[in-house]
């Protein structure tokens, strides 16, 4: 209950503050009001005193930096090279020459080992069912619509 009435004041008071007719109208009565009040004279300011350029300071030469020495960069040691390993020289027969084949191997093939024929037992026969003969639906007549007597709509006059 206290939030329905908590909701209508917050958007009654909501309404209110941003209706453009209350803006409005208070806007005119502003402007209305602010026409009728004088404007006072401001006084005459006195001007501004000049203000006093100070010379700029002269600074003191920098005293010379002494030459430092250079430090000395520590310096890596050389680390060896691994050895490669040496393999066998291959050469690489050009398109030109001709690739010998090498030798077949004269092994016997090997022979594929026979699985033992299995011979399928023959099935059982099935009883044969009688058949099922379903009954005739009957087709029935189609309604007839009722008929509505006509009635004629009504004249509007002009």
């Amino acid at each position: 209950m206290a939030s329905n009435t908590f909701s209508f004041f917050f958007f009654l008071f909501a309404l209110m503050f941003f209706s453009n007719n209350i803006a409005c109208h208070a806007n005119r009565r502003l402007l209305e009001d602010a026409e009728s009040f004088p404007i006072p004279e401001l006084p005459q300011l006195p001007p501004l005193p000049e203000i006093p350029t100070l010379p700029k300071p002269e600074l003191p030469p920098l005293p010379e930096l002494p030459d430092l020495p250079k430090p000395e960069l520590p310096t890596i040691p050389e680390i060896p090279k691994p050895e490669l390993p040496h393999f066998p020289k291959v050469t690489i027969p050009s398109k030109t020459e001709e690739i010998q084949k090498p030798e077949e191997s004269s092994l016997p093939e090997p022979e594929l080992p026979t699985l033992p024929k299995f011979e399928l037992p023959p099935l059982p026969e099935l009883p044969t069912l009688p058949k099922i003969t379903l009954p005739e639906i009957p087709t029935l007549p189609k309604p007839e619509l009722p008929t509505f007597p006509f009635i004629p709509p009504k004249e509007t006059s002009p």
